[in-house]
Order: structure tokens, then C-alpha cells, then sequence
């Protein structure tokens, strides 16, 4: 299969511009080492069975012999060997050139394995499974950063090819590459729940060397996937366990959510709590949610054909599609994803915020029937927050610069009250 451009190709070029590497972090099988390999010189691959003995016998005698090649030089999955990341440091600082080093790795390395920050010499970008965009299944005809950047952009009439159907396929076939080779439809769909079976039975005891029960991470996934998109406490959670494994404590729970986070599995959206309503109504908890929606189908053992007929369970299961390409969309415009949801029913459920400060209320409704309810939602919250500033009598906190309901929809259109109406099947970067 040839090559699908990603938008983390131009993150990536960027960045090996402005520094002496770059680390590309991310859920195994999203493309991380495809990508990196196409801008590297040279490559070495540090779980190569025939040469992984001799590659940390290096790393443990003088880690300098594997950075010795043409640049940028590629160093994938060098967490198996952490000292690579201060011999980096150190040849960046010698060096003094840009683009030396990609480091690419599918978990997160606990900074007392690293003895400096990398700060200055190592950049650090993250990379998603592939958005419904560089998957060819949107057909981008509306573009995120003109949305932000261009007061007079048109989007009014654009229309996506993008059926239900279609749509609740690729949820469940997921972002995966390897899954948009050239097969049956059974075999796309196996990818997730490999990956699935991965995950459990090997990485969650190899992410730090801890042997964990896959039974018990099946669990856990499930009761996430069953609770995705929700506010569902780790009590409850813990609870939902517990009726088929007894015994579990919630040291241990914690433990297991931690190594999936660790893998790039679970990622969970933090609260957003601006100051327009008493600190007791706004919820505070963590939305759950998975980097891909196909987890969580796969974790349910759910399909196209029973999520055809169970479009309410699909509904939140669409929602974490929106978050994984709001995720992608959003990178190059430094882009963080957070939800707001008070105890008075009043809801954003994405917060998609950019690092010079402008953000956008978003409202994920796979139907055309929720629109309304999705967009009053978003006019009501910025209501208060012009209403906090005027009785602050100073603009404290900056109005929404966009607001958006995300849909399954066929059309694209503005709402007189200023509300933008996107399928998700029309979007791109």
C-alpha cells in the first residue's frame, strides 16, 4: 500500500528544522516508525530480534556507537534502552546541528530512567492513529485552522460523502494503517482487536516490567469502553470489575489505568473550569475516552452491524472519533482538548484550546435532531462568560473564537446565531 500523508509529516519537518531531535511519542501500530523512516538517513531498530542483544550491549558499554550514522538519524522504540535518550542529549550538544535524531516509542519512560530533561535539545510531538481525514474517508473541504484564522471563511454548502453506515465502520476498523491494506472487511476489522489482544497480553506487563493479569486488563478496558465518553468515577468502575473478578483494590485498578496511559491507550479529557459558575456546580472529573474509537468497540465486542442498531451506545463511540481527529486537526496550532460540564445539564463536550490562547466550544451530535440542543448549549455558555466579564467589569476571560457542533450529517452550514454545523466527514487540519 502506498503511503497516506499524515499531518504529523508536517509537525515533524518543523520541528527537525528548529531542533537537534525530535521524539515522536504515540499508541503502537499509528504509523510513528513509517513516518519517521520516510525524513530519515539512517535506521536502527532496537527490537530487531537479530540484533537487539548487540544493540544493548552497546547501549550499556558506550551508547555513542548507535547515533553513528547519516542524519536524521532514527532510533525506533529507544525506550528499550533509556540511556539512549541522554546520549542524544549529549551528541545534540556537541554537535551543535539541527535534525540529528528522531526517537520514535509507543510507551512513556518514567523521567527517573533519564538523568536530564532533554529541554532545548529534544523536541517532543505527539502522533495518533489516522484521523477520517488522512484515512481519504473526509474529504477535508473544511478546513480547522482557516475556521480559526479566517473571520470571513465560507463553509456553508460544503457536503460530506460520509453515510452512517460508513461512518460507524471506520469507528470500528479504527485509525490503524495496517488496516486500510488491501483486504476483506473481516480482516480490517481484526486489526483493533489484535491490538486489543497485544496490549493485555504482552505490553501491560512489558511497559515497566511489572507482570499484570491480561483477564483483569480485559476488564478494565471494557468497563472503560462501557463508560466511554462519560464522567464515570473510578468507584463505579471499580465496581463494574469487581462483579466478575473479586478482590481487586483500587491501588491496583489505578496501577493498571496507569500502565494503559503509559501505552497510549486510554486518554482521558481533563475538565475545564473557567470561573462563570460556583466552583461546587462545575464537574471536575476526567471524561474516559481511548485514543482510538475502535478500542472500545473492540473491548465491548461490538460491530458494525449491532452498533447500525444501537445508534445511542454509537453516539459516545462517535464522540471519541471527534476527540481522536479535533487531536490530529489541531496539532500544528498547538492544540489541547478539555470538556466543561456543570451540574446544572450545561455542556461542551470538547474545549478544543490553541497555545496563543483563542479556543472553541464543541458539541459532538451524531444526528441532526440533537443540533439544536448541542448549539444552545454552546450560546449559553458563551452568554455566561460575557456576562461574568461585564459584571467584572473587565474582560477576565476571553470569549469563545468558535462554536462548533460536530455531526454525522451530510451538510455543512451556519446557524444565524453564529453556530457552525460540520460533519466530521467534511474536516481536515
Amino acid at each position: 500500500m502506498k503511503y497516506l500523508n499524515r499531518i504529523a509529516d508536517k509537525t515533524l519537518d518543523l520541528r527537525l528544522e528548529a531542533f537537534g531531535a525530535v521524539q515522536i511519542a504515540g499508541p503502537k501500530w499509528c504509523g510513528k516508525t513509517t513516518t519517521a523512516e520516510r525524513r530519515a538517513g539512517s535506521v536502527i531498530k532496537m527490537q530487531d530480534p537479530d540484533r537487539r542483544a548487540g544493540y544493548l550491549a552497546a547501549a550499556q558499554t558506550k551508547p555513542s556507537l548507535l547515533l553513528k550514522g547519516a542524519t536524521p538519524r532514527l532510533i525506533d522504540e529507544w525506550q528499550v534502552a533509556p540511556v539512549i535518550w541522554d546520549a542524544v542529549r549529549h551528541a545534540v550538544d556537541e554537535r551543535r546541528e539541527k535534525g540529528q535524531f528522531i526517537l520514535t516509542g509507543s510507551t512513556v519512560i518514567d523521567d527517573e530512567e533519564i538523568m536530564h530533561t532533554g529541554t532545548g535539545r529534544i523536541t517532543k510531538m505527539a502522533m495518533y492513529p489516522m484521523s477520517l481525514f488522512e484515512s481519504l474517508e473526509s474529504n477535508g473541504s473544511i478546513s480547522l485552522g482557516r475556521l480559526f484564522n479566517e473571520a470571513d471563511y465560507e463553509i456553508d454548502g460544503e457536503i460530506s460523502q460520509l453515510s452512517i453506515e460508513q461512518l460507524i465502520f471506520a469507528a470500528c476498523r479504527g485509525g490503524w494503517p495496517a488496516s486500510l491494506d488491501e483486504m476483506s472487511t473481516k480482516a480490517k476489522l481484526l486489526i483493533a482487536k489484535d491490538y486489543i489482544d497485544v496490549i493485555c497480553n504482552e505490553d501491560i506487563s512489558r511497559v515497566d516490567k511489572t507482570r499484570r493479569n491480561p483477564a483483569l486488563a480485559r476488564l478494565i478496558l471494557r468497563s472503560y469502553a462501557r463508560n466511554i465518553c462519560t464522567l464515570a468515577k473510578k468507584t463505579s468502575m471499580l465496581a463494574d470489575v469487581s462483579e466478575e473478578m473479586e478482590g481487586i483494590s483500587m491501588p491496583t485498578f489505578d496501577d493498571y489505568v496507569c500502565a494503559l496511559e503509559k501505552l497510549f491507550v486510554i486518554d482521558d479529557i481533563e475538565a475545564w473550569s473557567p470561573a462563570i459558575r460556583s466552583k461546587t456546580v462545575i464537574r471536575t472529573g476526567k471524561k474516559r475516552c481511548f485514543v482510538d474509537p475502535s478500542i472500545a468497540v473492540a473491548a465491548l465486542g461490538a460491530s458494525p452491524e449491532s452498533l447500525e442498531l444501537d445508534l445511542n451506545t454509537f453516539g459516545f463511540i462517535f464522540e471519541c472519533l471527534c476527540f481522536r481527529d479535533l487531536r490530529a486537526y489541531s496539532q500544528a496550532l498547538g492544540g489541547r482538548l478539555s470538556y466543561y460540564h456543570d451540574r446544572l445539564g450545561l455542556e461542551a463536550d470538547a474545549v478544543l484550546h490553541l497555545d496563543d490562547g483563542r479556543y472553541a466550544l464543541i458539541e459532538c451530535k451524531l444526528g441532526s435532531r440533537e443540533i439544536e440542543d448541542g448549539a444552545k448549549h454552546l450560546i449559553e455558555i458563551k452568554h455566561l462568560i460575557t456576562e461574568k466579564n461585564m459584571a467584572e467589569k473587565q474582560i477576565k476571560l476571553r470569549e469563545p473564537d468558535l462554536l462548533i457542533v460536530l455531526t454525522g450529517g451530510e451538510m455543512a452550514y451556519t446557524r444565524e446565531d453564529g453556530v457552525k454545523i460540520i460533519p466530521i466527514g467534511c474536516l481536515r487540519d
